[in-house]
């Protein structure tokens, strides 16, 4: 692929034609690179990064040895994705985002850490999970702090609905996970009620679950701990 279909390719997120769409939960800011932002994009996409495709993915080909595939979605600035994924060399991570400057921060420095466990996508992560990855194939989700969408009348645009979750489910391996954390404890319970109801997925906690050790903690989130927010987690199993 030629260096201006990698940027131009990059810097759009495609409308899918002929798909009914769904409400989005997010909202595309800024889509211009510096020229330095560029030069990453051109030198670390080809390995690191991937485009959308309709068909599924094999791992193989997206990673150099074979291990269980984590998925983060809405990875942010990278900070959690690139720290677990350090921590926990024993599993091959894939992440979903679509903000993009967040994006090439990512991809630079898993390029400059030459990691070869982590590969990242900048698309809407339920056309990714609907089109690319296979059924039961993944051993986790990580969704950290995802928007909380707080005034009532946005609340339909809250990602982790039973719909999503459903998704989500399908996805993972048997005895797979979802790993949540939010400081929005409305969020955060109306998700553990919300999971009841899917039979795809248990709960161990029954409510809240306690931290996990190899989560770091991101600048993001001790601001919020600066100002006293609740941080929730929910853990959630395939059965």
């Amino acid at each position: 692929m030629k260096d201006e279909e990698i940027l131009e390719k990059l810097g759009k997120i495609e409308i899918r034609e002929g798909k009914e769409r769904r409400i989005k939960s997010y909202v595309l800011r800024n889509n211009v690179l510096s020229e330095k932002e560029k030069e990453t994009v051109l030198s670390y996409m080809p390995r690191y990064g991937f485009f959308f495709e309709d068909k599924g993915l094999d791992y193989s080909s997206l990673f150099p040895t074979e291990r269980p595939v984590v998925i983060e979605i809405g990875f942010g600035m990278g900070d959690s994705l690139h720290e677990i994924a350090l921590r926990r060399p024993d599993c091959n991570y894939i992440g979903i985002e679509v903000f993009l400057q967040g994006f090439v921060k990512l991809l630079k420095r898993i390029g400059d850490d030459d990691m070869d466990n982590v590969r990242i996508i900048r698309f809407d992560a339920v056309d990714v999970l609907d089109h690319m990855i296979p059924d039961g194939s993944i051993e986790g989700f990580h969704i950290f702090f995802p928007d909380p969408w707080p005034k009532k009348r946005h609340h339909k645009r809250r990602l982790m609905q039973l719909p999503f979750l459903h998704l989500l489910a399908t996805k993972l391996r048997e005895g797979g996970y979802i790993y949540m954390v939010t400081d929005w404890e409305e969020y955060a319970e109306e998700v553990v009620e919300t999971a009841k109801d899917e039979p795809l997925l248990s709960n161990p906690f029954e409510g809240f679950a306690p931290p996990v050790a190899w989560r770091p903690i991101t600048k993001f989130e001790r601001k919020g701990m600066e100002k006293e927010y609740t941080i929730n987690e929910i853990w959630l199993e395939r059965v």
